[in-house]
């Protein structure tokens, strides 16, 4: 979370979106409506640090154990951007989302993280399963 222990105005997911409409709502405890709204709001938790959120929204059968988001300063990430570039869902409470997320690793280069994610809807509730990382 920022500084301030405060949510930023615009979304991580999308800045031209307000935050509390858009993923706040989740982090809040709205559940998400479809698969690529867990994706973007698992996005924006990891931007904004919140592990709870994070572990609560990973199915049960493929959660860690432990979810360390601490970093040292100087190898602390900061993300910056993502793209959605497919949202599959089967309709028998299977969906799959691609996505490129953006990141730097201290002061390093920009790095972009492709993956094609799985999820599973039980009882109305989407949850991430795993994901495969993507080149490209």
């Amino acid at each position: 979370m920022n500084p301030a222990n405060k949510p930023p105005a615009a979304c991580p997911c999308e800045p031209k979106r307000a935050n509390a409409s858009c993923c706040g709502r989740a982090h809040r405890g709205e559940r998400a409506s479809d698969a690529e709204v867990l994706m973007r709001s698992r996005y924006s938790a990891y931007v904004l640090g919140l592990r709870d959120y994070l572990l609560a929204t990973w199915h049960p059968s493929t959660r860690p154990r432990h979810l360390d988001l601490a970093e040292p300063p100087d190898r602390r990430t900061r993300w910056l951007g993502l793209a959605i570039r497919c949202h599959v869902d089967s309709g028998d409470g299977r969906a799959e989302v691609e996505f490129v997320a953006r990141y730097r690793v201290g002061g390093g280069s920009a790095c972009r993280l492709h993956e094609r994610s799985r999820f599973a809807r039980e009882d109305g509730i989407w949850f991430y399963l795993d994901g495969e990382v993507r080149d490209g």
